[in-house]
């Protein structure tokens, strides 16, 4: 029998390279022709609606677009659970801090046009931000001085804040307590002090707000810090001053309406409230974005902007396109690579997010840009960008795959929305074809005495396709929950751990440095020497020599290794009447391989197999030095993903 690949080349051919010759964003086309396999696709249906049933969120509306043609988008749950009112794809959503981006592009306008200088003051535009003080640090400990609301020790600033520094969060401005509860946001006494000072006034024009903050000093110098900030509610104001128009006109002008972003603004009219998602367990409705079943008077291009799946496709199509859409231009090509092209210095202080290069994640003039191959919170190829909203919204864009991926959600708990976002940025790129054609090849019969050299767990990292490929800090079969290291000449930083994970509940926190495991030094090795050392079963006992920042004497935590948990990519390889039986048991599918559902494999040679029906994934075994299994590569050659066997 021989392997049939099925490929449409052609068609893919016509659709990825160079500029779509027409976008077609109205109507779902053929999933194939797309590069996708229609069955793998359709797991996203199936995984949010089962996600809906609980509750909260309620509902999705998930859209996929791939060369300028729309690939999927489907409504699952409701609108309001409450009243049994059904998803709708067009259903409206509070987009949170996806505003930024559309800030950001409206921003890019006016600087295309000559009418703003990115590298000028701030104040050469809003004379009230002239001269703004900066909160004195500590130099033993780094940590700003201010004794209270009262008293200050503020300096001057090196140099004036920017537009630049605004559109990369290197302003020196902070969120302020009480306009957000994300505790990322920080909760020192500057924080305070501008929720105190500077609260998001819903009553009153972006003018206001932004003359309050005349009064508060930077917590960092302009340029030397990248924090999360309200720079693109500032950035709003600038807009109004330079083109003379109230923020929201200049947005429905210059961008809503020529991009036909017929559901986009800052509020919801009368006669599509009906439309309007919302959101679990907040009663009455969120206001911190504003009450936005009422005509708006902040403009808040933060956090403010209301939209629909299919808007924001289209938006993103248009940055995928180098600033066009349907003929018509909104930015020069040179100035989309400029926005989404990293502009973090790898020496930069991140304070308040993850963005910085221990997450693999970049940040450009409104945008996070994927920057490391092999890990990064941002889906897809090196140069993919994305963002959130803190109301359950995401996208992002793979410029190699030209893929644009969108969800929106509403929850009211933003702690958790990480775990939708995981399945958008997973579930997409599993379903891509491996765009390759092989020569046929004939099958044979396993060897049945010899195939129980195969059974076992394979682990493939957080990897569901090649495309998007996620190395995490794979501790073998027992798992101590360290997100992101990197090594040092002392041994390994922890950059990030998981909250529930047996290193965090032991007591080991971000930014200390593991000296030691077991009693045995790490100093000096290589990343992937030091994280074999940390290696081990489940349920073994685990120590960690510490050193701590601000500690003089190490720490040690013992405690003991966990099962690997299911965010990771596992096959179960087991035999059963004559024929190797292939399961995927972790978090995720994968390829032709579904959670929960065994599929038999036939043989195609020694340590090769394939799956007869499907997209014929190929499972090809390797071996050590010594001949035996040690792992398994899928699909191998250029799109081949390998797992490691679990001893």
């Amino acid at each position: 029998m021989k392997i049939i690949y099925a490929s449409c080349m052609a068609a893919l051919v016509l659709c990825l390279t160079g500029a779509a010759l027409a976008d077609d964003l109205q109507s779902v086309g053929d999933p194939d022709s797309l590069g996708f396999s229609a069955r793998r696709l359709a797991r996203m249906t199936s995984w949010f609606e089962a996600q809906s049933q609980k509750g909260d969120p309620s509902g999705f509306v998930v859209g996929v677009a791939r060369g300028g043609k729309l690939a999927y988008l489907q409504a699952t749950g409701f609108e309001d659970h409450d009243k049994q009112m059904p998803m709708r794809p067009d259903s409206i959503f509070r987009i949170g801090s996806m505003s930024k981006q559309i800030t950001s592009v409206a921003t890019m306008i006016l600087v295309d046009e000559g009418k703003l200088d990115l590298d000028a003051p701030v104040a050469q535009y809003l004379p009230e931000l002239k001269d703004m003080q900066v909160v004195k640090k500590d130099q033993a400990t780094g940590d700003p001085i201010l004794l209270d609301l009262v008293q200050k020790v503020f300096e001057p600033a090196k140099r004036a804040m920017t537009i630049r520094d605004l559109l990369r969060n290197t302003s020196g401005l902070v969120y302020g307590v009480g306009d957000y509860a994300d505790p990322g946001f920080g909760n020192a006494a500057v924080h305070l002090l501008y929720g105190a000072r500077a609260p998001f006034r819903r009553e009153k024009p972006i003018a206001s707000f932004v003359a309050s903050l005349s009064t508060l000093p930077l917590l960092h110098q302009p340029g030397e810090v990248w924090e999360y900030s309200i720079g693109y509610d500032v950035l709003g104001r600038v807009i109004e001053v330079v083109s003379g128009h109230p923020f929201d006109q200049f947005l429905q002008s210059r961008l809503f309406a020529p991009l036909h972003m017929v559901d986009s603004g800052f509020s919801v009219p009368q006669d599509k409230l009906a439309r309007l998602v919302a959101v679990p367990g907040a009663q009455p409705a969120p206001l911190s974005d504003g009450d936005v079943t009422k005509p708006q008077t902040f403009f808040s291009g933060g956090g403010g902007i209301v939209s629909t799946v299919p808007d924001f496709l289209r938006f993103c199509q248009m940055l995928l396109n180098g600033g066009e859409l349907d003929g018509v231009r909104i930015l020069k090509p040179e100035t989309v690579r400029l926005m989404t092209r990293n502009s973090v210095s790898p020496d930069m202080h991140i304070a308040g997010h993850e963005v910085g290069p221990a997450f693999g994640t970049g940040w450009g003039l409104g945008f996070a840009v994927r920057t490391d191959p092999d890990f990064s919170l941002i889906p897809g190829a090196v140069g993919s960008f994305n963002w959130q909203g803190s109301w359950g919204t995401f996208f992002s864009v793979d410029p190699v795959q030209k893929l644009i991926l969108v969800m929106m959600m509403q929850r009211s708990q933003y702690s958790e929305n990480g775990f939708y976002f995981n399945a958008i940025r997973r579930l997409p790129y599993t379903a891509l074809k491996v765009p390759e054609v092989s020569a046929p090849v004939e099958s044979r019969r396993g060897d049945a005495e010899n195939l129980a050299e195969y059974v076992g767990r394979y682990d493939f990292g957080g990897s569901t396709s090649s495309l998007d490929r996620q190395i995490l800090v794979a501790d073998g079969n027992g798992w101590i929950g360290l997100e992101s290291v990197v090594a040092e000449t002392g041994g390994l930083r922890v950059i990030k751990l998981a909250s529930a994970g047996p290193a965090a509940k032991a007591g080991v926190l971000a930014g200390d440095l593991i000296t030691s495991v077991s009693g045995a030094s790490i100093r000096g090795l290589t990343l992937e020497a030091a994280l074999h050392r940390i290696s081990g079963t489940a349920n073994a006992a685990i120590e960690l020599k510490i050193m701590r920042s601000k500690q003089s004497d190490p720490l040690v935590f013992t405690f003991v290794r966990e099962a690997v948990p299911s965010h990771s990519v596992q096959l179960q390889i087991r035999v059963a009447d004559g024929r190797l039986i292939v399961e995927a048991t972790g978090g995720w599918s994968i390829l032709d391989f579904d959670r929960g559902q065994p599929t038999p494999v036939a043989a195609l040679s020694k340590d090769e197999f394939y799956v007869e029906g499907g997209d014929h994934t190929r499972i090809a075994f390797t071996r050590d030095a010594v001949g035996k299994v040690n792992g398994a590569v899928l699909n191998p050659g250029r799109w081949e993903q390998r797992g490691a066997l679990a001893q």
